[in-house]
């Protein structure tokens, strides 16, 4: 019984300091060692309280995840952390599903209690609806397999009912009749294990980090339920607090995408603004007015001054015309120079090509110049919440100079330059101005409005959503293809010069 009380007073403590650790970026490392402390002594604890098992058998287990773990945390890189994170999920779900599973063999068959048969059959079909989500999530993100949505042929919205129904019923009949074990426990499994597989695998890349930390809420669920089951009110309680974090997050994530959670999940096309998405070529939208006109406006301004006559020429002609008005490659160094407000936008191609060292260079010599820099930070800006802040801390950037999107899209009406590394589908006009895209509806930085644009981007290849981006063809940007790593060096070195 001491031995009990010590290690509950144990883990209510480390409980209360993680939470004031996990409130910092600066501290969150410690609080996730002081987690992963606390998971080593809920598992010597549970050997001692249950006296069941072999002591010396755990530590080698202890032993061998912990050695497995320090491997992935050394070898997964940082562009490969959302994969790492779904499966993680994925592994606590199945976690909780292997807890209660082993509970139940160990459970007299006859006469079991309603609520252990009910909640049996809630954390099992929880968790293995968790791992089979999860695992579809990590072949999407790793381009593995089912990168673009797959939607099911004819009844796809039933069949997924169909599956949840059979899930609650079973559940139904084994807690409210007691029905046995051996009957219905493999088909929740095989259910739950369809369902994960049938919601996820509909799911684009835009709506990735919903799903992700949706799944993270469900590991959590599962624990609890299992915590339930088997009458660990720890469980119960930590399990209910990833829960309810998560369905948070979720919210969260929904709110920023535009999204319901019931569109995300069903299936249902996004709405959006009542227009169609201008065919390729079309006259892009006009540069925002600076007030400096270019050198042809100049020219044609005192032309037409000398004749006293007003100039007029043929619509083709003025199509044809409008790309002189562009900027081009040689006017960066005086858009670098001249520009007193930058505002940065990283995407996901900024952690492909490993760039943020580049980019926090990009950034140091810019604030030499006295510039004020900011970086904008959409909410999907890579695959799972949270990202693009942890890859820019990886380089040393401080977290104040982040701003989400909220707080940035009035600034860049005043922005003298933004610089787009690696984002596509966060800055696409398109979100605005197409129906029936994966992002349609989505709220997006809106950079389009500042007074110039330099995009470091791969190609001018669609983004993961597979939307062409309208902004690449505006007079008021300039793009750089091509490797993000090399290309922003090359802007690094521009400044000062012209």
């Amino acid at each position: 019984m001491a031995v009990t009380i010590f290690f509950a007073a144990l883990v209510i403590v480390a409980f209360l300091i993680g939470i004031r650790l996990m409130q910092s970026p600066h501290t969150a490392l410690w609080g996730n060692r002081l987690g992963a402390l606390a998971m080593i002594f809920a598992i010597i604890w549970t050997f001692i309280a249950t006296g069941r098992g072999s002591f010396s058998l755990a530590l080698i287990y202890i032993a061998t995840g912990s050695v497995i773990g320090l491997v992935l945390g050394q070898s997964v890189r940082m562009i490969h952390m959302p994969q790492t994170v779904a499966l993680l999920n994925g592994f606590g779900g199945a976690a909780s599903a292997l807890v209660v599973w082993s509970a139940v063999l160990g459970y007299a068959g006859e006469g079991a209690e309603m609520l252990f048969w009910g909640t049996s059959g809630l954390a099992l079909g929880i968790g293995v609806l968790t791992f089979s989500g999860s695992v579809i999530a990590v072949l999407k993100l790793q381009g593995i397999a089912f990168r673009k949505p797959i939607q099911i042929i004819g009844h796809g919205h039933i069949l997924r009912i169909a599956i949840l129904l059979a899930v609650l019923l079973i559940i139904f009949n084994m807690g409210f009749l007691g029905l046995y074990f051996g009957q219905f426990m493999t088909l929740i499994a095989l259910l739950g294990l369809l369902a994960g597989f049938f919601m996820t695998l509909r799911i684009g890349g835009a709506d990735m980090p919903i799903v992700i930390s949706l799944l993270n809420s469900f590991s959590g669920i599962a624990a609890a339920v299992a915590g339930l089951a088997v009458e660990n009110l720890i469980l119960v309680g930590t399990g209910a607090l990833v829960g309810v974090a998560g369905l948070i997050l979720t919210r969260i994530m929904c709110r920023a995408m535009n999204r319901s959670l019931l569109a995300v999940l069903a299936g249902f096309t996004p709405g959006a603004h009542e227009k169609t998405l201008p065919a390729a070529g079309s006259t892009p939208s006009p540069k925002p007015d600076t007030g400096t006109p270019t050198e042809a406006g100049k020219a044609e301004s005192t032309t037409a001054e000398n004749t006293g006559t007003e100039t007029e020429k043929p619509e083709e002609d003025l199509e044809e015309a409008a790309p002189a008005d562009k900027i081009s490659e040689k006017d960066l160094p005086g858009l670098l120079k001249n520009a007193a407000r930058v505002i940065i936008v990283p995407g996901y191609g900024m952690a492909v090509a490993q760039a943020q060292i580049a980019v926090r260079q990009l950034l140091d010599a810019l604030e030499e110049q006295g510039k004020d820099v900011k970086f904008a930070i959409h909410p999907v800006a890579g695959r799972m919440p949270g990202h693009m802040n942890v890859l820019l801390a990886e380089a040393g950037i401080d977290y104040d100079k982040l701003v989400d999107i909220d707080t940035i899209n009035p600034q860049f009406a005043h922005a003298d330059l933004v610089i787009v590394v690696g984002a596509c589908d966060v800055v696409n006009p398109a979100a605005n101005a197409a129906e029936g895209t994966p992002i349609s509806g989505m709220p997006i930085l809106e950079a389009e409005k500042a007074k110039n644009i330099i995009i470091c981007n791969l190609d001018e290849q669609p983004g993961y959503s597979g939307v062409d981006n309208l902004l690449y063809e505006q007079p008021h940007v300039v793009t750089l293809w091509g490797d993000a790593a090399q290309t922003i060096p090359r802007l690094t070195a521009m400044i000062g010069k012209e």
